[in-house]
């Protein structure tokens, strides 16, 4: 039924375009000049209907069309990693406010002078994984750091992973019971009303492949096991794809660490403003404005490549 209602939805979309096209096309064939301004708008509404939909062509894999869990993780530069972890958890809430995608902290972790050691996040919306996937990898930052007296030039790394959530029914993951590990204790935060007087946060082991996952943000213990459960589902997915085709990581890809030389894009602050992705080329000179939420260049030129 679910798969039945989005392809109702998409053929409405394709039917509502097509509608709208032969509209314009009736009016501008009227030939009246006090019309050139309401055709000039209803054709550029169109220009960029298409080019949403051809955009959609793209998303044809598997788990494209459903929602995206999407972790940061601190990589090499210290303070400044931890910062620019949240500067790009930042940017990726912004992207998804920009497109109308429902969000939710499923875990954070602070990091101890400033920014985030992790977080994990869930982003809901029509094709979130199949964007998203195009983030997966090393992201380094370049800047005088904010962090260092004597105001020097500093490199950052963060590692982005993005997994497609997988749904309780899905026949390629199975968890028993029996295979799982479950320890609870205090979560642990900033301080004051920040620290859980009772223990609620969630650590999950996987005993047969040894993931571990682990949720705090929530205060019930109930609502941490449930975030922790979707993470640890997506993560037993992405196991399960690789495994079916070894050749080609359709999903996570393969594991970088954060560090020099393994980047997939890079943000420059200083001495230049520019943000380039490695993979496809594509870069903007206005760092600004990628980091706050405007990607979507760098999503469709890597879709365009990789199609």
């Amino acid at each position: 039924m679910k798969s039945l209602s989005d392809l109702r939805d998409e053929l409405n979309l394709w039917e509502s375009l097509e509608k709208k096209i032969v509209d314009t096309l009736e009016l501008a064939q009227l030939e009246d000049p006090s019309l050139f301004e309401e055709l000039t708008t209803e054709t550029a509404a169109i220009q960029a209907d298409v080019h949403k939909l051809e955009l959609s062509t793209l998303l044809g894999r598997k788990y494209d069309r459903g929602n995206a869990l999407l972790t940061i993780n601190t990589g090499e530069g210290g303070t400044d990693a931890q910062d620019w972890a949240a500067m790009l958890e930042r940017m990726y809430l912004r992207w998804a406010e920009r497109r109308g995608f429902a969000t939710e902290i499923l875990d954070y972790n602070e990091g101890e002078e400033a920014g985030i050691k992790t977080v994990s996040m869930a982003i809901n919306g029509p094709y979130a994984f199949g964007y998203l996937r195009s983030e997966k990898g090393v992201h380094r930052l370049v800047r005088l750091s904010p962090f260092d007296s004597a105001h020097r030039r500093h490199t950052s790394f963060a590692q982005v992973e993005v997994l497609p959530e997988a749904s309780q029914e899905d026949p390629m993951v199975v968890i028993n019971p029996d295979d799982l590990k479950i320890d609870i204790y205090r979560s642990s935060g900033a301080g004051g009303q920040n620290v859980q007087k009772n223990s609620t946060a969630i650590r999950i082991t996987h005993i047969p492949t040894g993931i571990v996952v682990s949720c705090q943000n929530e205060r019930s213990q109930l609502q941490n096991r449930e975030n922790a459960m979707r993470v640890l589902r997506s993560r037993l997915l992405d196991i399960a794809q690789q495994a079916a085709d070894k050749n080609l990581a359709d999903l996570r890809g393969v594991y970088q660490k954060a560090e020099w030389g393994s980047q997939i894009r890079s943000y420059v602050l200083h001495p230049y403003q520019m943000v380039k992705d490695h993979r496809t080329e594509f870069e903007v000179g206005n760092s600004q404005s990628v980091l706050d939420g405007d990607i979507d260049g760098f999503i469709e030129a890597y879709l365009r490549q990789v199609k």
